[in-house]
């Protein structure tokens, strides 16, 4: 083996020398005749060239084709870039949709606040929830309006369906709203169209049930909650949802606020009761004047006459 492998060898060497010698020799013999500035050997470049370059197009097909793939390679590079700004820009106009639903959701309650029919008679104050603090053991949400704003405790709160709470707890700029689901939460209600007085008792779920003093017979579900103004705590005729019946039969109320979604609540100010200027005929026994005492002396000589 390695005889063979050194005769290879020794042969091999001649051979690229001639080879080379060869190629050195044809490159110099047609450097020297492109360099000659004669008739005829122009003549001869031109016909070497007519015959050479048309058969020479195969040689060109691999330049063509890198050339090719170099402006590909741009305009796949190009294009990336663009899918790149693309990109960035679809993510632009989906934080803008959700900016824009949000804006809308917002606008929609606000609508449905402004669309809440009430009493004449009542005004309000609408506020932003900042927080909800509820808990297991309690249900409360934070509003963005206190005292500053004439916000009083007790005032009722609704959102733009039905009524929500109320006012238990104001600072300067914030009030808390204890809302029906609490289990320390009681309101007198009305029941229509059957017209049952009940009290509605929270317990910290999102259907309370409703205590009835009456005729439960006359209470169906699907009747109509509304608040009484008995006890003058909350103003009537306030929606606060319908009758359901539980599992196990009791009567509960469907409330019509959506608890899921506070953002903004109304305020309800509750008008005052009127202040007593005077006594009128009503006059205290210890008011009557020393003068117009009956005395003694009057009433004896009143019996004896």
């Amino acid at each position: 083996m390695a005889r063979e492998r050194r005769g290879q060898e020794d042969y091999g060497r001649p051979v690229r020398r001639v080879l080379i010698g060869v190629l050195v020799v044809a490159l110099l013999t047609v450097f020297g005749i492109w360099r000659i500035d004669n008739p005829r050997v122009e003549r001869f470049r031109a016909a070497m060239v007519d015959k050479i370059v048309p058969s020479f197009d195969w040689a060109l097909v691999p330049v063509t084709r890198v050339t090719r793939m170099v402006d590909d390679f741009q305009s796949y590079s190009r294009i990336y870039e663009q899918n790149q700004e693309l990109r960035r820009e679809l993510q632009q106009l989906k934080s803008w949709r959700e900016a824009a639903l949000q804006l809308e959701q917002e606008n929609a309650r606000l609508l449905d606040l402004n669309k809440v029919r009430l009493n004449a008679n009542l005004t309000y104050v609408t506020g932003v929830v900042l927080t909800d603090n509820g808990s297991p053991f309690r249900r409360s949400v934070l509003l963005n309006v206190g005292a500053r704003d004439g916000v009083q405790d007790g005032w009722a709160t609704m959102d733009g369906l039905g009524l929500v709470g109320r006012i238990s707890g104001v600072g300067d700029r914030t009030s808390r709203v204890i809302l029906l689901t609490d289990s320390n939460s009681r309101v007198p209600v009305n029941i229509q169209p059957s017209g049952q007085k009940a009290l509605l008792v929270g317990d910290n779920t999102l259907a309370p049930p409703v205590d009835i003093a009456d005729n439960l017979e006359d209470v169906r579900p699907g009747d109509r909650v509304v608040t009484s103004g008995d006890g003058k705590v909350f103003p009537a005729d306030v929606l606060v949802g319908q009758i359901a019946q539980g599992p196990n039969g009791r009567l509960r109320v469907k409330l019509a606020a959506d608890y899921g979604r506070l953002e903004f609540l109304r305020v309800l100010r509750n008008p005052e009761a009127p202040a007593i200027a005077s006594t009128g005929n009503l006059i205290a026994p210890d008011e009557i004047p020393v003068s117009e005492a009956p005395t003694e002396t009057a009433t004896g000589e009143a019996s004896d006459g």
